[in-house]
């Protein structure tokens, strides 16, 4: 794929309808960089990991656990508070060995690129919320499925996979409302004709709609995005300002005196238009929505908790296995959540890269699917044109090498989606 984007440096037949040359070198040097950054940081992970297993950094991080909650009185026999311990000094290692990456990606490479909107300032507010975010979900979650896993005898493993599916549930159903603002600033839609638009399209499709908000995304990032979320009859739909031209504050000049905000975020004035129609958005949306009727979610969810019961149930086949404890360092003691990071992280990779290319092919074949869906809508010219000005403002590459295409990419290449709308979009 490297050398595809090294040695493509003109804009292929296929493409002069779709991209000036000017954005096509562009995303060309963008993705080049990225592509970069993707390998000297992967290497470095590798390498780190790769340490940190020969010098025995498991165990000893295990056994400084010990000692930090054996000063706050917590023996051994309080293998619970060890694990809990022993989670939060992992994730604070690897938060501060990938501060450097995210740092270089943010303010280097995104910057580069005119994608970057945050101060220095905001990045690592951002990065401590985060970070105690993730801390207040974890360590309450892991104690109660370390505490199952002990007391749920012979069939733990099954208890232990329904209180995960009850957990991702909640987080699911809760993270729009009350994680994500923590983050980012969600307001209402303002009414007007976007909004009766996209009320009457889902009620075309007996879609639940309750609310639909936009995202001030253009606070950290002029990339763009929309999604839907909730369960049941109560569906919201969540639009990114950087979406929506009429929204987004990267086409308005900032007024005077607006400089509270600018002081954490950098409003950077475009020379270009960002975004897309009013007619546009409604065909993304469209295109969105077919994801719900079509099944998808409810699809992709149980997929996914039927290969966490199998991911549980073979983790209760080999946790009695003190062979895999000992390759890892662990002679005399054999702790739960040790087990759950060996058989989780190490034994199940080879499965787990086979698991994801499946759900690679699957999830490319629901968004041609998805694609159908909004021709069905008679949103196909519009979803057409929609796709151009998305993929030219996230500097997406349209030409790939087709093996790295098969294994990465989860939506299907730009030139396939548009062929298959191309026909409707002809008549």
């Amino acid at each position: 794929q490297r050398r595809v984007y090294r040695t493509t440096t003109c804009v292929p037949q296929e493409l002069g309808q779709i991209m000036d040359p000017e954005t096509f070198e562009k995303s060309r040097l963008y993705q080049l960089d990225k592509s970069t950054f993707s390998f000297w940081s992967g290497l470095y992970s590798e390498v780190e990991g790769t340490m940190i297993l020969l010098c025995g950094g498991i165990p000893l991080l295990w056994n400084l656990s010990g000692q930090v909650s054996g000063r706050a009185g917590f023996g051994p026999e309080y293998e619970i508070v060890q694990s809990l311990v022993f989670l939060l000094l992992a994730t604070l290692f690897s938060a501060v060995t990938g501060l450097p990456w995210s740092l270089y990606n943010t303010f280097v490479i995104e910057e580069k690129h005119g994608f970057n909107q945050q101060t220095l300032g905001f990045f690592f507010k951002d990065a401590l919320k985060k970070f105690v975010v993730t801390q207040c979900i974890l360590l309450p979650v892991t104690a109660l499925l370390l505490y199952i896993i002990k007391i749920g005898g012979d069939y733990f493993f099954i208890y232990a996979w329904l209180f995960t599916l009850v957990v991702s549930l909640v987080l699911v159903t809760i993270y729009a409302d009350y994680i994500a603002p923590l983050f980012d600033k969600f307001i209402p839609l303002p009414e007007g004709e976007l909004k009766q638009q996209i009320e009457t399209m889902a009620k075309g499709i007996d879609f639940p709609l309750t609310k639909v908000y936009v995202v001030e995304g253009s606070k950290r990032s002029s990339h763009s995005n929309a999604y839907f979320y909730g369960f049941f009859k109560n569906k919201r739909i969540v639009l990114f300002d950087t979406l929506l031209e009429d929204y987004s504050a990267l086409n308005k000049e900032p007024a005077e005196g607006e400089d509270g905000e600018n002081e954490e975020t950098k409003s950077k004035t475009k020379n270009k238009k960002q975004g897309c129609k009013n007619e546009e958005v409604l065909a993304v949306l469209g295109h969105e929505l077919g994801h719900w009727k079509l099944g998808h979610t409810v699809k992709n969810i149980i997929i996914s908790q039927m290969n966490s019961f199998l991911c549980f149930f073979l983790f209760a086949v080999l946790i009695g296995q003190k062979e895999l404890f000992a390759a890892f360092g662990f002679y005399d003691t054999q702790p739960t959540l040790i087990g759950l990071m060996i058989i989780f992280q190490f034994i199940f990779s080879p499965y787990n890269e086979v698991l994801s290319f499946c759900l690679t092919v699957l999830s490319r074949r629901f968004e041609f699917q998805a694609d159908a869906f909004a021709k069905e809508l008679g949103k196909a010219q519009d979803l057409y044109s929609a796709l151009i000005k998305l993929n030219k403002d996230n500097l997406g590459f349209p030409v790939s090498d087709w093996i790295f295409s098969m294994w990465h990419y989860s939506h299907p290449p730009l030139l396939e989606r548009l062929q298959a709308l191309k026909d409707v979009k002809e008549e």
